[in-house]
């Protein structure tokens, strides 16, 4: 039997609202509608997010665009079985938004709640693809401040098998971008600028590439881009192009040996790349390239699904119904987690609620 889920994410600076149905165990749910919007704009004034402000933006833009998602779908609130939204990690009063409207709208339908993983959203995004891949792979999770490799086995079966110690790769580009003088957000606007520039142009350290394991440093590198752009002096600006292109390389060279590493490792065949980064043009050529020559497959979101959205919410709830992982529950006293490890979630019982205190 079908069931339509509704999906809020409210974690930082984008209100997605999404509905998927799902079509019963072992088949992916179907991604009925989706609308997000972005503060960008609201936040560039300031150089980054303001939280204050970005929780006062999602309070007015969750309810109209939860009335889009359901006229696009041709459906109404009472038709809704569950209702899903982001408990963390992320902003706590934007998290708040999110979670506080998803349950008071079930309460009053007297529908499910069920709280989700944001990273476990991102994870799962990839199925939402016109090409889902299939259990088990690994999994490259590049998003915000969190870069993860992972053995994905199943909904809820996960090994992390190496993570960040210290700056992830999305704060990395950000980062350098804000020394380089670039606009937030900085990421998306450091690789344009690549794109005009020479990524040998500066030798830039790769942080752990040669470690042996599968953990990643991004600090060492960021202090390699604020010493080389201050060594430039007033010739920055003429060789700006080419410390970002030098920049993107460093990240992107990392990302895939260690993805890589992380293949040969466990033996798979099939890798997927989620979250922020996974956009990445340079990324996505230099992966393809690499595990097309060893027989790998490699799957990514949409690109418009690579930012935070309520798609990946809903799709993370359905597929943990459907795994047996979780039940939605009338239960709407919530709390949030700002801060909440992947690993937490590991084989949580049946029938746990998570949104529950």
């Amino acid at each position: 039997m079908s069931e339509l889920i509704l999906g809020i994410e409210s974690s930082c600076d984008e209100t997605g609202v999404a509905l998927v149905r799902t079509r019963g165990a072992g088949t992916v749910p179907e991604l009925l509608s989706h609308a997000l919007y972005s503060q960008i704009e609201m936040h560039r004034a300031y150089g980054g997010v303001v939280p204050e402000l970005a929780s006062r933006d999602h309070i007015r833009r969750v309810l109209p665009l939860t009335q889009k998602v359901l006229d696009d779908a041709g459906c109404t609130l009472a038709q809704i079985d569950a209702i899903a939204f982001t408990r963390g990690p992320g902003l706590a009063g934007a998290l708040l938004v999110g979670s506080g409207v998803a349950c008071a709208m079930a309460a009053a339908l007297d529908k499910p709640v069920l709280g989700v993983h944001h990273l476990e959203g991102h994870l799962l995004s990839p199925f939402l693809s016109e090409d889902p891949p299939e259990f088990p792979f690994v999994a490259l999770l590049v998003s915000g401040g969190h870069t993860q490799l992972m053995r994905v086995d199943g909904v809820g079966q996960y090994q992390i098998l190496g993570e960040t110690i210290d700056d992830a790769a999305g704060e990395a580009f950000d980062k350098s971008a804000k020394l380089l003088g670039l606009p937030y957000p900085g990421g998306p606007e450091l690789s344009r600028l690549a794109q005009g520039g020479d990524p040998e142009a500066f030798k830039l350290p790769r942080p752990l590439l040669h470690s042996g394991d599968l953990d990643f440093s991004f600090a060492g590198l960021k202090t390699a881009v604020l010493t080389q752009a201050k060594k430039l002096g007033d010739g920055l600006e003429a060789r700006k192009a080419d410390l970002a292109a030098s920049t993107q390389a460093a990240i992107v060279d990392v990302l895939v040996k260690k993805t890589l590493n992380a293949l040969k490792e466990t033996g798979m065949k099939r890798v997927v790349v989620a979250g922020g980064v996974g956009a990445n043009r340079l990324l996505r050529e230099q992966l393809n390239d690499a595990c097309r020559k060893r027989g790998i497959r490699v799957h990514y979101p949409e690109l418009h699904l690579c930012t935070d959205n309520g798609a990946m919410i809903a799709m993370a709830a359905a597929m943990r119904i459907e795994a047996g992982q979780q039940q939605a529950e009338k239960v709407y006293a919530f709390d949030v987690k700002p801060r909440w490890p992947l690993d937490a979630i590991v084989q949580q019982p049946p029938g746990a609620a998570a949104a529950a205190v």
